[in-house]
């Protein structure tokens, strides 16, 4: 097992009751977001809400975290995140927030230190770019968008 990489955070003024993000079972590969609102907030069907979580994180350089949605509230409530998943680069030092869209067909309210997101850290590659003049040939080539016979 490896050793687990520390990532420095700080809580917003005014989040201090929020829990940190947190794990929430010994196998889990992200930890929970908390929703940093001040009164209850109301997410109308077919609407877009920016929710603050209430931290600021600093990743080591060579790691990003991922943001994805929580499967509970996707299935159960259609609500998940625009940019799923959401990139928070080594050089991000904001204010962690989600994108939040209903896409269910009733209201979804949203309370203070509700988790409505996860947050994965992961190790990043960066690429080298060749330009070259051809690619080389594969069985499935240039077809795509459920071409590969699946």
């Amino acid at each position: 097992m490896r050793k687990n990489l520390k990532i420095r955070i700080r809580k917003k003024e005014g989040a201090l009751d929020l829990p940190l993000p947190r794990y929430m079972t010994r196998g889990a590969s992200g930890m929970d977001l908390f929703a940093d609102v001040q009164d209850e907030t109301i997410i109308k069907s077919a609407e877009v809400k920016l929710i603050s979580c209430g931290i600021y994180i600093s990743i080591p350089e060579g790691y990003e975290a991922e943001v994805r949605p929580r499967s509970g509230l996707a299935l159960k409530h259609g609500i998940t995140l625009l940019n799923s998943p959401g990139t928070i680069d080594s050089d991000f030092r904001g204010l962690v927030s989600l994108i939040v869209i209903n896409l269910g067909k009733k209201d979804f309210v949203v309370k203070r230190g509700d988790r409505l997101a996860q947050m994965v850290i992961k190790e990043v590659v960066r690429a080298d770019l060749l330009l070259v003049d051809s690619l080389d040939r594969t069985e499935r080539d240039a077809r795509g968008f459920g071409h590969s016979g699946r």
